[in-house]
């Protein structure tokens, strides 16, 4: 096997892509798209954000955001709250395509586009290192992306963010179960 070496690059798989919802001071939503995050703790994200952001400047107002899974049919709008700053596009949450419902544990927006959501309170934020930690008080599910109960992989249809290549990716296969599929190792 020959190896290319990319040097000391931010480059992994799966980058989860990460939509922040926030308020700003007279309670309307703000989206940012944002793949360098994960979970950090049983019940904490961490997520590299620069502090220019307006979604930085929301959390710190109100200590709380959210943190929506882009998915495959939503990924121009996903995208979009990427590339468009809502520091100079007016109501840029609206014309990604997106329509709010807000948190009864946090105040910030839910995604109702988006069938997985994260709601979180912010826990700390280091401007200098640009490194947000939230606690994550609840996760809700839309009803349309479950099957018999159950989080279904395939109706989520969550993408992740391939840093080689600039492009997005959906997941969904199932290629063994956690747990199970290294016993036969045993």
């Amino acid at each position: 096997m020959s190896r290319k070496n990319f040097g000391a690059k931010p480059l992994s798989y799966p980058q989860p892509v990460w939509i922040i919802g926030t308020y700003d001071e007279d309670g309307k939503p703000n989206a940012m798209n944002a793949a360098w995050g994960g979970i950090s703790e049983e019940n904490e994200v961490s997520i590299c954000l620069s502090p220019g952001h307006k979604t930085c400047k929301n959390f710190e107002k109100t200590g709380a955001f959210t943190i929506s899974m882009a998915d495959a049919a939503h990924v121009a709008g996903c995208d979009y709250v990427g590339i468009a700053s809502g520091n100079q596009t007016e109501d840029k949450f609206a014309k990604a395509g997106f329509t709010a419902t807000k948190s009864e544990l946090v105040n910030a927006p839910i995604i109702n586009e988006l069938a997985v959501c994260m709601e979180c309170k912010v826990i700390s934020y280091d401007k200098d290192a640009c490194l947000l930690k939230g606690e994550i008080v609840n996760v809700s599910v839309d009803e349309s992306a479950m099957t018999d109960g159950k989080v279904d992989a395939a109706k989520v249809a969550p993408i992740c963010f391939d840093p080689f290549n600039h492009t997005y990716n959906v997941l969904g296969e199932v290629v063994g179960k956690a747990w199970d599929a290294g016993k036969a190792l045993k």
